[in-house]
């Protein structure tokens, strides 16, 4: 096994990849960011370089002690196409969010289980912003949207926001 500085290979906007950030900063762990633009090129991820880092061709990939792990969920918005893409999404974070807003109802706390954060919150904060980008109203998930409020103040939910990764365009930087 190798020792040294983890590589995370990411995109900015990637909420799998956000969750991987999440993990590493309330972790501690200090990384360096490797960007993988998915639309720049066709998508920098099928670059023969990465996959033989990645034959998945999919981001994050996080190299740690000498081993890559590797996951992702854009290869579903491209098998749905263009045109079908923000309906698809849109119905598909509704219903997740109707269960989990009546699931929240009986373990939340502070957070989303209790009130340490939990896997559970890793995966809340990049989903309310996956909704919040494909136009899903967040009014009828009052715990969700409150849950997200008090994630989104702490330091390793800030830090690590697409907004502020070395990858983010411009336009698009906090």
């Amino acid at each position: 096994m190798q020792a040294g500085k983890p590589i995370l290979y990411s995109y900015f906007r990637s909420s799998c990849s956000w969750r991987v950030r999440i993990a590493l900063a309330l972790k501690g762990i200090d990384y360096e960011t490797v960007p993988i633009n998915l639309i720049k090129d066709g998508g920098q991820q099928f670059s023969k370089d990465f996959q033989a880092l990645n034959p998945m061709k999919q981001v994050p990939a996080l190299k740690i002690d000498g081993i890559t792990i590797h996951q992702s969920n854009l290869s579903v918005l491209k098998q749905v196409g263009e045109e079908f893409q923000l309906t698809w999404a849109q119905n598909a974070i509704i219903s997740g969010f109707n269960a989990l807003e009546q699931i929240l109802q009986s373990t939340a706390g502070t957070y989303c289980v209790g009130d340490e954060v939990t896997m559970a919150d890793l995966c809340l904060v990049p989903q309310v912003a996956n909704a919040e980008r494909f136009k899903v109203d967040c009014t009828p998930y009052p715990t969700i949207s409150s849950i997200n409020k008090r994630l989104l103040v702490l330091e390793a939910f800030q830090v690590t926001h697409p907004c502020r990764q070395p990858d983010t365009p411009t336009e698009l930087r906090a």
